[in-house]
C-alpha cells in the first residue's frame, strides 16, 4: 500500500525549496543578474571613493544626477555639473580613506530604476590646526540608479 503521506511531503519540502530566497553573497539583497550588476556597479563607486578617483566617480554618474542637502534653502544642492567640485573639495580635505557598505536592499524602481539601500562604516584622518585626525562615520544611505541601456549609473546618494 503506498502511503499518501509521501507525496505531501515531497511536495511541501519541493515548496519550501522554491520559497527560499538566495542572497548576493555578503549582502541581504536577492541574488539575480541585475542586482549583481547594481551591486558591482555601487562597489566600483565604494572603491572610487577609497582611492579618491574623482574621474571614475564622475564616469559613474549620470548626466541627471542631482543631489539635495537637505536644507531648506537649496543653498547645498548641486547637479552632474557641480559633483566634481564637491568631490575634489572633499578629497583634498581627507586621507586614508576606509570605506565599507553592507548592501541591505535593492528596490527595483520600474524598468530603468533601483534604490540600494546601504549601511556605511566608514574613516579618514583630515588635517587640523593641532594635526591630524582620525574620524569615523556610521551612517545610512539610499544610493538611486539609472539603466542607461548600457550600464548603471547613479542618480543620486553619491
Amino acid at each position: 500500500m503506498i502511503s499518501m503521506k509521501t507525496p505531501l511531503l515531497a511536495l511541501l519540502a519541493l515548496a519550501a525549496c522554491a520559497a527560499e530566497t538566495h542572497y548576493i553573497s555578503g549582502t541581504r539583497v536577492a541574488d539575480n543578474p541585475a542586482n549583481r550588476e547594481i551591486i558591482a556597479t555601487v562597489e566600483q563607486y565604494r572603491v572610487a571613493v577609497e582611492r579618491k578617483d574623482t574621474n571614475t566617480l564622475i564616469d559613474l554618474a549620470s548626466k541627471n544626477y542631482w543631489e539635495d542637502g537637505g536644507t531648506p534653502t537649496g543653498a547645498d544642492d548641486y547637479g552632474y555639473d557641480g559633483l566634481r567640485q564637491v568631490l575634489e573639495n572633499r578629497f583634498a580635505r581627507a586621507d586614508g580613506i576606509r570605506y565599507t557598505m553592507k548592501y541591505m536592499n535593492v528596490k527595483r524602481l520600474g524598468a530603468n530604476r533601483a534604490a540600494v539601500d546601504v549601511m556605511i562604516d566608514a574613516s579618514y584622518t583630515i588635517a587640523t590646526a593641532n594635526g591630524p585626525k582620525r574620524l569615523d562615520m556610521k551612517d545610512q544611505n539610499e544610493m538611486v540608479l539609472e539603466y542607461d541601456g548600457r550600464k548603471w549609473l547613479f542618480l543620486s546618494g553619491m
